[in-house]
């Protein structure tokens, strides 16, 4: 692989993971609610969920799922339906004076890697996208090996980023009122999220 086509890729990777969707919208969500506290184990299950699909697309699960108008339907309604879960709960989520009580690293971690493997589009986009910067005739493993890694490097920095930057928004008050205006946002988002998902359609 050339210097120019990994470039070409990082670009082009960069360009899809700023427009948020439903991975982005649960870390922000999170993040809103519960500061920057658990922003790693989000980032962390953010890294996991992207290897996990971009690996499943890479093994030909993307192509079942384009061809499959049943098995992206039951996987779209999955993620939606949990999605919808988390903006409940983080709606629902009670406040008090003070510094909220932090989101367990092991839940925060498991929320943001479900919802990012479980995204049905991402899954099927990976196998279209990830293949155009395949070079033919050159081994295929170390080429799919560091396409998977700098694409996840970059998901992971981008999820931070978004983290970083909502969890300052939340640490910034501590009013109860205020962080109940914050977890509602928060969960309106991820419900928001889980509509934009069960409104997909198979390309």
């Amino acid at each position: 692989m050339t210097l120019e086509t990994w470039l070409a890729f990082l670009l082009a990777s960069a360009a899809m993971l700023a427009i948020p969707g439903p991975t982005i919208m649960l870390v922000v969500g999170q993040a809103l609610g519960q500061g920057r506290g658990r922003a790693l184990p989000l980032v962390a299950g953010v890294a996991l969920g992207d290897l996990t699909a971009i690996t499943l697309s890479l093994a030909g699960l993307g192509a079942l799922l384009a061809a499959s108008s049943l098995g992206f339907t039951l996987l779209k309604w999955v993620g939606a339906a949990y999605l919808f879960w988390l903006g409940i709960r983080m709606w629902r989520a009670p406040v008090a004076e003070g510094t909220p009580p932090a989101l367990p690293a092991r839940r925060a971690f498991r929320d943001a890697y479900v919802v990012t493997a479980l995204n049905p589009k991402g899954i099927a986009f990976f196998v279209a996208f990830v293949p155009q910067f395949i070079v033919p005739g050159a081994p295929f493993l170390p080429q799919a090996a560091l396409l998977v890694a700098s694409f996840v490097t970059l998901a992971a920095a981008n999820a931070l980023l978004y983290a970083l930057l909502a969890g300052r928004l939340s640490g910034a008050v501590a009013r109860p009122a205020v962080r109940r205006a914050f977890n509602r946002l928060g969960g309106a988002m991820l419900m928001g999220a889980g509509a934009a998902t069960a409104a997909m359609r198979r390309a």
